[in-house]
C-alpha cells in the first residue's frame, strides 16, 4: 500500500490532523457528478414548474400508444342514432319538429332500447309548433281562424320522455349564469366529500322547463376545454353551484340498469380528499383523483350507427329491431353545419356523440387506463434512479460505455412505460426519464471529454519527454495511474555515464561535444524507451532513468537489464560506425523510492528520490573500479531469470554503512553459457576463497582467471590482483570480505 508524498492522507501526523487532496482525476469525476446532479435536478424543478406545458408532450406519447394499440373491440352495449344527411334530406331541415323526436323516442323504446340518450339540448320552444305558426301568419296579417285545442310537439316529446328510459342532455358551462337543473340522480359517498376536487361551472345550457320536469334522467355531455383541444380525459362528475350532476353517459348507463343513485368513493383526509372510483349500478369506474376516465379508444368498430331516418321506415323495423335491442341508444348528429366535432387520440375529427359511446362501452367491458397519483412519485423516482445509474458511469468508465449505458437506460425507461400500458393500463410517463437521461448525458458527458482531453493532452505534453509512446498513451487512457504530488513505490532505477569523458570533453569544441552527445544519448533513449523506461533527466553525459512509475511495469528488475544490456550493444555499432571508442557504466538497483512532481512552485519534474536512488548512482561509480560495464545489486539479481550473473565484491558504499552485493550483468543465459562457463565457475570459486579469507587459494585460482582469453571481467581480476598483492598470506581476524568505498 503506498502513500502520498506529495499530498496529504487523512491520518494523524504527530497529533495533527491531516487533510487530503483530490488528485486530478478525483477532481474531474466529481466535476462531471457535480454537473450531472445539477442538470438532474433542474429537470425535475423544471418539469414540477411547468407540469401542464410538459404534460402536452406526455400526453402525445400515450396518443401514439393508443394507436399502437387501441382497446379491443367488443360488441358493444351502446349504438348511435345519426342525425346526418339523409335523416335530414328525408325529414326535413334541422330542427325537425318534437314530434318527430318524440316519434323517434318511440320507436327506438318499442325496438328494446334499454336507454336513449340526447347528445343535444332541448333549450327552445319548438319552432314549428303550430300555434306558433299562426303567431307568425297573423304577424304577417293574415287572419286565420283556428281552435284552441292545437297539438303541442313538445308537451309530445315531453310525453315521450316522460314514458320511456330517456337522459336528456346538458351543456355545463362556465359562459352562462343560467342555473343548472335540479339534478334527476343522487349521489352518496363512501369516504370524505372529494367535490373540492371538481371543477365548478357557472352554469348550464339546459332543456326546456316541461322537459326537464317530466325527465327521470339528465346528464351533461359537454367536453371540457383542453390545452391542445384533445379529448383524452372526461369527468364523470362535474358541479355546478353546490349540486353535483353526472356526465350523459353514466347517466345512460343508471336508467338502463334502472338504478337511482350512484355511489361515490374518496380518499384521504376531508381537507385533501381524492375521487378513487365510481359505482353504477353493477358496475365501478375507476376515476382520477379529480374524478374523471382516461378513454381508452377503440373505433367502435362493431358498434352500430343508425341513420334517424331509418326508424320511419316500417321495411327496416325488423333489421333495426336486432340492432337496438338492449343498447343504450345515443342520439347525436354527424351532418354538415350540425357536426359536434371533436379530436381525439385516435381520430382527428370524431363526432362527439361517438367519445359518449366509447365511454360507456369502455366502463362495460370493465378496461380502464390508469394514472393513479403515486405515478408521478414513480417518474420522478425512476428519473433520479436513471440519472444517479448514468453518473456513476461517466465518472467512472469510458465515455462510449456512458453513452451505450445511456441508450440501455433510454431504452429500459421506454420499453417499462410501453408494458406498463399494454399490459397494466397504467399511464407512465417515459419522458421524465428521458429528459433526466438527456439532460445528464449532454451536461456531463461533453464537461468529461473536455476535461479527460485536458487531462490526456496535460500527460503527453508531461510526460512526452519521459516514456515511450506506447507508455504515454497508456498513461494517457488511464490517467487514474499518475499519482500527482508524489507517492513511494518500488522501483528499478538505472543510472548510467561514459567513460572518460571529462577527458574527452577537454579535446573537442564545444560543438563538437554537443554532436557527440546527441549522437550517443539518442540511441541511448531509444532503447530505454523501447524497454519501457522513464526517463528522468540528462546530466551531461549521464543518464537517469527507472521503471514501474507513473505506470505499473511487470517484471521491472527484467526489463532494466535487458535495457541495460541493449544499451552496450547500442553503444557497440555506434562505435563500429563512427569509428569512436566510447565505453560506458551502467547501475542498477531495485528499492523504494518517492517518486512525482517534485520540484519548486515555479519549476517541477517528474523524477524520484531516495537512498535506493542514491545507492544505485553509487552502483555506477563502482563500475569503474571494477572496470565492467553493468553492475547490479542483488535485489535486482535475485528478481531476473534467464540472464548470467557474477558477484564481483560485497562493497561499502560511500554514505552507506551496510554492505551492498555487487553483480555484473554478463549477459542472456543462452549468450554466456558457452563462452563463459569456464570463467564464471572459476570466478565464483575465486569470490568464495576471497570472501571467507582463503588468500592462498585465492591467489591460485585467479593466476587462472588472469590468462583466460575473451575474460570479460578481466579488469575486476586486475583490481584483485592489487589488493591481493598488499595483503597477507592469511586473513586478519576481522576478516569480512567487505570493501569500503573511499569515493562515489
Amino acid at each position: 500500500m503506498t502513500k502520498a508524498a506529495g499530498g496529504l492522507r487523512p491520518e494523524q501526523t504527530e497529533g495533527r490532523p491531516v487533510s487530503r487532496r483530490l488528485s486530478s482525476s478525483q477532481r474531474r469525476k466529481l466535476g462531471v457528478v457535480l454537473v450531472g446532479l445539477a442538470a438532474l435536478l433542474a429537470v425535475i424543478l423544471g418539469h414540477a414548474a411547468f407540469s401542464s406545458q410538459a404534460f402536452r408532450l406526455t400526453a402525445l406519447v400515450f396518443d401514439t400508444y393508443q394507436v399502437m394499440k387501441p382497446r379491443d373491440a367488443t360488441d358493444p352495449p351502446v349504438a348511435v342514432i345519426d342525425i346526418d344527411e339523409v335523416s335530414i334530406g328525408k325529414l326535413g331541415q334541422w330542427p325537425w319538429s318534437r314530434g318527430t323526436v318524440a316519434e323517434m323516442v318511440t320507436k327506438a323504446s318499442g325496438l328494446g332500447a334499454a336507454a336513449i340518450g340526447f347528445d343535444i339540448v332541448f333549450s327552445e320552444p319548438d319552432r314549428t309548433a303550430p300555434v306558433r305558426l299562426v303567431e307568425a301568419m297573423r304577424r304577417q296579417g293574415i287572419a286565420i281562424d283556428i281552435g284552441a285545442d292545437l297539438p303541442d310537439p313538445d308537451a309530445q316529446l315531453a310525453d315521450a320522455v316522460a314514458l320511456n328510459a330517456v337522459a336528456l342532455g346538458i351543456a355545463l358551462s362556465n359562459e352562462t349564469n343560467a342555473p343548472a337543473p335540479e339534478p334527476k340522480a343522487g349521489f352518496s359517498f363512501l369516504g370524505p366529500d372529494p367535490r373540492a376536487r371538481l371543477t365548478p361551472y357557472s352554469g348550464a345550457l339546459s332543456n326546456l322547463s316541461a322537459l326537464t320536469e317530466r325527465a327521470t334522467a339528465m346528464g351533461y355531455f359537454s367536453f371540457p376545454p383542453t390545452p391542445d383541444n384533445i379529448i383524452r380525459t372526461f369527468p364523470l362528475v362535474s358541479m355546478s353551484g353546490d349540486r353535483l350532476y353526472p356526465a350523459l353517459s353514466i347517466e345512460a348507463l343508471r336508467i338502463a340498469q334502472q338504478e337511482g343513485s350512484f355511489i361515490l368513493r374518496s380518499a384521504g383526509a376531508e381537507d385533501g380528499s381524492a375521487f378513487t372510483d365510481l359505482r353504477v349500478g353493477a358496475l365501478d369506474v375507476p376515476l382520477s383523483a379529480d374524478g374523471e376516465i382516461w378513454i381508452y379508444y377503440s373505433g367502435l368498430p362493431n358498434m352500430p350507427v343508425i341513420s334517424a331516418a331509418d326508424l320511419f321506415d316500417p321495411e327496416k323495423a325488423e333489421t333495426l329491431a336486432g340492432l337496438i335491442q338492449g343498447r343504450i341508444m345515443l342520439v347525436g348528429t354527424s351532418a354538415v353545419g350540425l357536426r359536434d366535432i371533436v379530436a381525439t387520440p385516435v381520430d382527428p375529427a370524431m363526432p362527439g356523440v361517438k367519445v359518449h359511446a366509447e365511454i360507456i362501452d369502455q366502463i362495460a367491458s370493465g378496461v380502464f387506463l390508469q394514472r393513479p397519483d403515486w405515478i408521478i412519485g414513480a417518474e420522478r423516482a425512476a428519473a433520479v434512479i436513471v440519472g444517479l445509474i448514468l453518473l456513476t458511469v461517466l465518472a467512472t468508465a469510458a465515455p462510449a460505455v456512458s453513452v451505450v449505458t445511456g441508450l440501455l437506460l433510454a431504452g429500459l425507461v421506454a420499453s417499462g412505460s410501453w408494458f406498463a400500458f399494454s399490459r397494466a393500463f397504467t399511464l407512465f410517463d417515459p419522458l421524465l426519464p428521458l429528459f433526466a437521461l438527456g439532460a445528464v448525458l449532454l451536461t456531463a458527458l461533453p464537461l468529461l471529454l473536455m476535461l479527460t482531453h485536458r487531462e490526456k493532452r496535460f500527460v503527453r505534453e508531461s510526460f512526452g519527454r519521459y516514456l515511450s509512446p506506447t507508455l504515454v498513451e497508456r498513461l494517457s487512457e488511464n490517467p487514474e495511474g499518475l499519482t500527482l504530488g508524489g507517492e513511494d513505490r518500488e522501483l528499478t532505477i538505472l543510472f548510467s555515464d561514459i567513460r572518460g569523458f571529462t577527458g574527452l570533453s577537454e579535446k573537442l569544441t564545444p560543438t563538437e561535444l554537443t554532436g557527440l552527445l546527441n549522437n550517443f544519448l539518442t540511441p541511448m533513449t531509444d532503447v530505454l524507451l523501447e524497454r519501457e523506461a522513464t526517463i528522468d533527466k540528462y546530466i551531461g553525459d549521464a543518464i537517469m532513468a527507472f521503471w514501474n512509475a507513473p505506470l505499473d511495469i511487470a517484471e521491472h528488475p527484467q526489463k532494466a537489464c535487458l535495457a541495460a544490456l541493449d544499451m552496450v550493444s547500442a553503444l557497440d555499432r555506434l562505435n563500429r560506425e563512427s569509428g569512436m571508442n566510447l565505453k560506458i557504466g551502467i547501475g542498477l538497483n531495485s528499492g523504494m523510492a518517492c517518486v512525482g512532481n517534485l520540484g519548486s512552485d515555479q519549476r517541477f519534474s517528474y523524477s524520484c528520490l531516495g537512498d535506493s536512488v542514491n545507492l544505485a548512482s553509487r552502483v555506477e561509480g563502482m563500475t569503474k573500479l571494477y572496470e565492467v560495464s553493468i553492475l547490479v545489486t542483488e535485489d535486482v539479481r535475485a528478481r531476473t531469470k534467464g540472464l548470467v550473473f557474477a558477484e564481483v565484491d560485497r562493497v561499502r558504499v560511500v554514505g552507506r554503512q551496510a554492505p551492498v552485493t555487487l553483480h555484473a550483468l554478463i549477459g542472456s543465459a543462452d549468450e554466456a553459457a558457452s563462452e563463459q562457463t569456464d570463467l564464471l565457475a572459476a570466478h565464483v570459486a575465486f569470490i568464495r576463497a576471497w570472501q571467507t579469507g582463503d588468500f592462498s587459494a585465492a591467489r591460485e585460482l585467479l593466476k587462472d582467471l588472469l590468462v583466460l582469453p575473451a575474460n570479460r571481467l578481466s579488469g575486476t581480476h586486475a583490481l584483485y590482483r592489487e589488493r591481493l598483492s598488499e595483503l597477507p598470506a592469511t586473513a586478519p581476524e576481522d576478516w569480512d570480505g567487505v570493501f569500503t568505498a573511499s569515493r562515489k
